[in-house]
């Protein structure tokens, strides 16, 4: 199995196959709307209108298993993260990145890096680094920012 086998649900609910974004470099982020995380979306933003034009893809995942950070539907997500941070980059309905109910997504990239205590996730802005062959890079905890992984991301690119 790769990571481009996987299929998840966008906004609306439509299936998208990762292999849409095969040959770019990803960074995958579970997000939350009411996190104190929740300003990285400002440099998300940034990271991604400065190199979405050379193969950087930023795929938002939002979760709700933290606190109950990220209540509302995937719309009420979608416009706070538009009228707040200016987001472009593709957001996804919210998942379950733990337990019974986690993302097949989420248990791929966890098998791939674990994280510092082991692989469960263990708060919003978690980030999964994904070079151009669908490799799992590298993991980073939710207070590693947009602004740092920009000398990384440029190394994948």
């Amino acid at each position: 199995m790769s990571l481009y086998d996987i299929t998840v649900k966008d906004m609306e609910g439509r299936q998208v196959s990762l292999s849409e974004y095969a040959g770019k470099v990803l960074l995958i982020v579970n997000t939350a709307t009411g996190c104190g995380f929740t300003p990285q979306y400002r440099g998300l933003e940034e990271l991604y209108e400065k190199y979405r034009g050379k193969g950087f893809e930023i795929l938002d995942f939002p979760c709700n298993q933290f606190g109950n950070q990220a209540p509302g539907t995937e719309s009420e997500i979608h416009e706070f993260c538009q009228l707040k941070y200016n987001v472009s980059f593709k957001q996804f309905a919210k998942i379950d990145v733990n337990g019974e109910n986690e993302s097949p997504l989420f248990t791929y990239l966890k098998s791939q890096k674990s994280g510092l205590f082991g692989p469960q996730i263990k708060w919003n802005f978690t980030k999964f680094l994904i070079d151009r062959k669908g490799n799992v890079v590298e993991r980073y905890a939710p207070n590693v920012t947009p602004e740092f992984l920009e000398k990384i991301i440029l190394k994948y690119l």
